[in-house]
């Protein structure tokens, strides 16, 4: 099998918990690439480990979903277009072995930013919330449980912390210090927007788009530049609408679409101490059907 590390015409530079990057072969060592090759593995965390075995065919899926919402936002969904970090015909030069979960990509200046966005109330979220009866420091209003709608989507940045630490979320106010007042506008502003725009359409597809995150950079011209992996199900919570509309526990109102199956089967079998287990060949069919059958449904006429 070929290794990853030795691509045709690419240089691999860093490998992350899930994708790896390259970039051009006859880049000089310290030379900044204006293009890189993204590669999604099928490697899959949790709970900061990298977990055996992957998920089969997770790179392919996730890349598949990424490429189709970059499409979404370039207009087809009716929508302004939102400028992306897609090189024009980059699938040309994909290396055969890694075809079908690499993006071509242009190198962007990226800002320290992880723009999250959530329409919905779970997770530390709501943790925060039962404590506090706030979001990120945000308020909210009372009476609200696991997985209620809020009654507008808020914008809760995080820092993006050095390789190896914790991001940590942060105020708008620190953004603003962060990247200056025109640029943290731009990103809450545009994150919003994708935010309001997928889970419309997630929506009419039977979909919830409960919260997600994005990445941005700025073009060599300095424009606002959608980058990474958009609208995944690693890096969004999508839920089955009809199921959380007749749910009438938390659970079955937040019918997941990514790799809570594998959360829920380490937490019950690991004391996170030490290497975690190997993977039930079960749970790892059960997450790329998973994964699989939000494509079917978003992508369904």
């Amino acid at each position: 099998m070929t290794n990853e590390t030795d691509l045709p015409g690419w240089k691999h530079v860093y490998s992350g918990k899930v994708r790896d990057l390259y970039v051009p072969a006859e880049l000089a060592d310290g030379e900044v690439s204006n293009r890189m090759l993204v590669v999604a593995s099928d490697r899959v965390s949790a709970f900061d480990h990298v977990l055996s075995p992957g998920i089969t065919g997770k790179g392919e899926l996730l890349t598949t979903l990424s490429m189709w919402w970059f499409a979404q936002l370039a207009g087809l969904d009716g929508g302004r277009s939102i400028p992306n970090h897609l090189v024009a015909d980059g699938e040309n030069d994909i290396p055969g072995a890694v075809s079908g979960r690499s993006m071509h990509v242009r190198g962007l200046q990226m800002y320290p930013v992880e723009c999250v966005v959530r329409g919905y109330l779970t997770g530390s979220g709501w943790a925060e919330y039962q404590a506090s009866g706030t979001v990120c420091g945000i308020a909210l209003p009372e009476g609200l449980n696991d997985g209620d709608r809020l009654p507008e989507p808020i914008y809760t940045p995080a820092y993006k912390a050095p390789m190896g630490e914790h991001d940590e979320n942060i105020s708008y106010e620190q953004t603003v210090e962060l990247v200056g007042p025109d640029a943290a506008a731009a990103l809450r502003d545009t994150s919003l927007e994708i935010y309001e725009r997928a889970a419309a359409l997630a929506e009419a597809h039977g979909l919830i788009l409960a919260d997600t995150k994005f990445e941005f950079g700025a073009d060599a011209d300095g424009v606002l530049t959608l980058a990474d992996e958009v609208l995944t199900s690693d890096s969004s919570r999508y839920w089955d609408a009809a199921a959380w509309a007749s749910g009438t526990t938390p659970k079955e109102r937040m019918a997941s679409f990514d790799k809570q199956i594998v959360r829920d089967w380490l937490a019950a079998n690991w004391n996170k101490e030490g290497t975690p287990p190997e993977l039930p060949v079960e749970i790892v069919e059960r997450t790329t059907a998973r994964y699989r059958e939000l494509i079917e449904m978003l992508t369904s006429r």
